[in-house]
């Protein structure tokens, strides 16, 4: 029996797998791409933040909309209902 050659050996890449010469599939995963995150601070006074601020506040907006259309009933009428 004689030693395979390097070309053999040598895996082909297809989509998440590798499966070599003989159409063996290779069941160690890929390494993924490493990248550097460069969208700054996210913290503080950015503009990032504001952002995010700005849609959750958009969010519970319409969650208080919902909810009086509903209930028929505002938070704070809720909230006397409660206490």
């Amino acid at each position: 029996m004689t030693e395979p050659t390097e070309t053999q050996t040598t895996p082909r890449v297809r989509n998440s797998y590798t499966v070599d010469d003989r159409g063996l599939l290779n069941n160690f995963p890929l390494e993924p791409q490493m990248y550097i995150d460069e969208q700054g601070q996210r913290f503080g006074w950015t503009e990032y933040a504001e952002i995010v601020n700005g849609r959750l506040a958009m969010i519970g907006f319409v969650a208080l909309i919902l909810l009086e259309l509903t209930t028929g009933k505002g938070l704070i009428a809720l909230f006397r209902m409660l206490g």
